[in-house]
Formats: structure tokens, sequence, C-alpha cells
């Protein structure tokens, strides 16, 4: 073997290399699949007949203690300029507090109507699935780099774009809880270049993400459920 390859297979780039197959191996599934079951990754649900071809798909779930018509509120007062995100403020609501009670003139949600996603309001989620107090899913089409949205039905994605949905989906649980599932999923281009930042940045910092929502999300209802 040439000494040459057989100290880098030793040195950092070896390390690299290892730490990414052991990411991709141990790690990665669970970021994926946080807080679901095995039954609820595998499961079909509302909104994934949006991106059929996705190049990639998580879902993650929490129970939360109160029964789907008092968590319901919540989600149908997302967005920014509206409710918030609930989770960090300082990175996906411009460092807006998330409502800390329900608001009855954000309490109106209907398919097709956006939400922003950004403070500016210069890109958002389109309400693509509604079902009260079941469903709520949101979507998304951005052109990259720009980030600005372009509408899948009327026009053909451009050369380089995220098309993703993100999905919430409530089920009564025993006990009167609910158990929240969430589904994300995302079809990007060109993919070459596309998929290192999916899965080295934006499945890690959908984790850190959505775990921040779903704590947040519990504390909000068991206050004002108690």
């Amino acid at each position: 073997m040439n000494k040459h390859w057989s100290g880098a297979g030793r040195g950092p780039f070896g390390v690299a290399v290892a730490a990414l197959a052991l990411y991709a191996l141990f790690l990665r599934p669970r970021v994926l699949t946080w807080g679901a079951t095995h039954e609820e990754a595998a499961r079909d649900l509302p909104g994934d007949e949006l991106i059929l071809d996705a190049d990639g798909s998580s879902t993650m779930a929490t129970t939360l203690p109160a029964p789907p018509e008092a968590v319901w509120p919540w989600l149908q007062q997302m967005g920014c300029n509206r409710g918030g995100w609930y989770s960090w403020d300082r990175l996906d609501n411009g460092g807006h507090p998330s409502a800390q009670r329900i608001v009855p003139e954000w309490q109106h949600l209907e398919e097709g109507q956006h939400l922003d996603s950004l403070p500016s309001g210069d890109a958002w989620f389109t309400v693509a699935v509604l079902e009260p107090e079941r469903t709520l899913v949101l979507r998304s089409q951005t052109t990259l780099p720009t980030g600005h949205p372009y509408d899948g039905l009327t026009e053909p994605p451009p050369r380089a774009y995220v098309d993703s949905v993100w999905g919430f989906h409530l089920r009564p649980e025993p006990g009167g809880r609910t158990r929240l599932i969430v589904r994300a999923r995302a079809r990007s281009r060109p993919r070459p270049l596309t998929r290192p930042v999916d899965v080295l940045f934006w499945e890690p910092a959908h984790l850190i993400m959505q775990t921040r929502q779903f704590h947040n999300l519990c504390t909000r209802v068991r206050e004002t459920t108690a």
C-alpha cells in the first residue's frame, strides 16, 4: 500500500470519514425519527402525496398533555406575524416571542392561505392540507440560492429549488392526551449540491428546531389546560 495513502487513512481525513460513516449508520436514523415509533415513521400520512419522489423525509413525534381540540388552536395560529413557531424565536421568528396564549384573530385558517416564514413576508408556507383538529400540512417552494418563493401550480420549478412539506398530524390518546406526529418531506435540485447540505446541516437543524417546538407546545398546552 502507498505509504502516503496509508498515513492519510489514519490522519484527519480518515477520522472524518469514520465519523461520517458512524453518523450515517447510527445517529442519522435517530435524527430523522426522533420520538416516533417504527410504525409512525412508516405510516402514510396526508401530504405525502404532494412530494411523491421525495429526496428526504423525517418523522418526529411527541405526546402532549391535552386532547386534539386543545392543541389545535396553537397550531392554527402559527406563522411569522402571527403566533410564531414556538421554537427558537431568534432563529425562526425574527426574535419576536411566540404567542403565550390563544389569539382569536389568528384562528382563521384555510387551504391556500399563506403563512409568513419570515417576518419580512418575503417567504411563506402555503396551507396545503387542512383537516381541523387532525391535520395541518404546510408547503414551501423556494428558489435557490435566493430563497424567493415560486408557485409550482402555475410555473415549472427553477433549475435550483427546494420543494418541501411540513405536516402536523394529531391523534387522540387515552387519558385526554394527543399524539403529535410531524412529517417533513422535501425534493431539491441540483441534488449533488443539496444532498450534503441536507444531511450535514438541514436535518440536524430541523431536529433542534422541532424538538424545541415540541417542548414549548407541551408547556403552553399544559399551562392553558391545567
